[in-house]
């Protein structure tokens, strides 16, 4: 008797649950790792948030401190763990090996090896940071090799040392096409670059990258395709200097890094990904952060993983990979898409379902909310005091209004008394008034609709009687 196609999919289905069973209190999950951010509001504890990641088949974590209850939390899961070196204290790693190895003792010891680390990781993008070039970035491999001495004295040989970098570390920054082209910033390549990859290439460890095609895309999306940066196709670019095909933006960023390492004398460097993935929000003119597009480049990029395809340039390689990030981070400034990059959101729910160990068919997966912004936004918008329910704290919003009045020319001029939107005369009406007023004036400098978490964008018009809200298109 023929099996009926739903009983076929139900067995299917039950052949990937088993991609998720724990044995002996040890995930047998293997799939690619998430970042474990906590700048957020009421995010579940820590052994909860261990719990969601396991759900998903997270195979590895990072997280950005020594925080021991997290450690702790991971004692025993098998996940393998990289802990991050706060910017602030590298300096003083690098001046004394009493120090580092002080830090070795407080923030690994006492967790390893019930707690698999793997990796520690000096600093969070140390090179994006122009202000701490002369206190910090001389100071990346003077730290790293204290901290690798103390973990040879210790005779732990199974934890790596590295660094993160973003794709600015790059001259062509984010998008280096063609990636045969590519070559470190002059002004890091020598002094800090070459004894980083000698580092690296001395210990056996990784040059690990923060990759975005999302912030690709989203710049140059009249030019690449945004089925070309989800894995979907749209298209195939062959680089001129080496003959190479690249079917996806990833590939591409991957190996820019790839060459340019190599022409500094260590094209053999190992490379990993700290961070990659998708907005699934963001603010009203940031096109293409949506649900839709984060499930589809995240579970793509699983899939795809899974597989150890490598990259053009190096086919079949290896490579550590952590999704940015494990919860949506609320209270994380800037842009609204810094605040949507989440696994799940604040309170422990789903964005989207995703088994990060690519073992699930792509097509199991429910239907996903069409996305709705993938074209640029062209409407006005506004900048107004969130709604929170009436839960605002009154102190932090008059704080924001005092800040908001003291920047720009004028920008709180038309809230004084007997002027035009001095009533209604309240802190939060104000505040309202303020945040357009200073977000208007400043956004093409930089400014964004954030205010600590307590603005946000709209597309209605706060206008009310003879007081009038300047829009983004005036």
């Amino acid at each position: 008797m023929a099996v009926p196609a739903t009983v076929w999919a139900l067995l299917l289905l039950a052949a990937f649950s088993c991609c998720h069973v724990v044995a002996n209190g040890r995930s047998a999950a293997h799939g690619v790792g998430v970042n474990y951010g906590r700048v957020a509001d009421d995010i579940p504890p820590p052994r909860r948030s261990v719990e969601l990641l396991r759900a998903v088949g997270a195979g590895s974590v990072k997280i950005y401190d020594g925080n021991s209850s997290v450690l702790r939390a991971l004692a025993g899961t098998g996940m393998r763990v990289s802990i991050m070196v706060p910017n602030e204290i590298i300096p003083g790693l690098a001046a004394s090996a009493a120090a580092a190895d002080r830090w070795v003792a407080e923030n690994l010891v006492p967790y390893y090896p019930e707690t698999r680390v793997k990796y520690l990781l000096v600093g969070n993008e140390l090179l994006s940071d122009y202000s701490i070039a002369n206190s910090t970035w001389p100071r990346i491999v003077p730290a790293m090799e204290n901290l690798h001495a103390s973990l040879r004295r210790r005779r732990i040989s199974s934890v790596k040392i590295s660094t993160t970098l973003a794709m600015d570390a790059l001259s062509s920054g984010s998008f280096p096409r063609p990636p045969s082209a590519a070559e470190f910033r002059p002004d890091i390549a020598g002094a800090v670059v070459r004894p980083l990859l000698r580092f690296l290439n001395g210990t056996n460890s990784y040059y690990f990258v923060d990759a975005y095609p999302y912030f690709v895309w989203a710049g140059n999306n009249e030019t690449v395709p945004l089925e070309y940066a989800l894995f979907q196709g749209g298209g195939r670019y062959v680089d001129p200097g080496t003959g190479l095909t690249y079917t996806n933006m990833l590939d591409e960023m991957l190996d820019a890094v790839v060459v340019a390492m190599a022409k500094l004398g260590y094209g053999g460097v190992k490379l990993g990904i700290a961070e990659t993935g998708w907005p699934n929000g963001g603010d009203y003119e940031q096109i293409g952060g949506n649900v839709h597009n984060a499930a589809i480049y995240n579970r793509n990029l699983a899939a795809r993983m899974a597989k150890n395809p490598g990259t053009p340039a190096r086919p079949g390689a290896k490579m550590p990979v952590f999704v940015f990030s494990l919860y949506n981070e609320d209270l994380k400034p800037g842009p609204g898409t810094e605040r949507h990059w989440g696994l799940y959101y604040a309170n422990g729910t789903a964005v989207y379902p995703i088994d990060l160990t690519g073992a699930r068919p792509l097509w199991s997966y429910p239907p996903l909310p069409p996305p709705e912004n993938d074209t640029p936004y062209k409407g006005p918008v506004w900048c107004v005091l969130a709604d929170r329910g009436g839960k605002l704290n009154l102190t932090a919003v008059g704080d924001a209004l005092a800040y908001a009045c003291g920047q720009g020319n004028g920008t709180c001029a038309t809230i004084q008394p007997g002027r035009e939107c001095f009533q209604p005369n309240t802190t939060a009406a104000h505040a309202s008034y303020a945040f357009n007023s200073y977000w208007q004036q400043l956004r093409k400098n930089g400014a964004t609709c954030y205010f600590n978490n307590l603005a946000e964008e709209t597309t209605k018009d706060p206008s009310h009687g003879s007081c009038k809200f300047h829009s983004s298109l005036d």
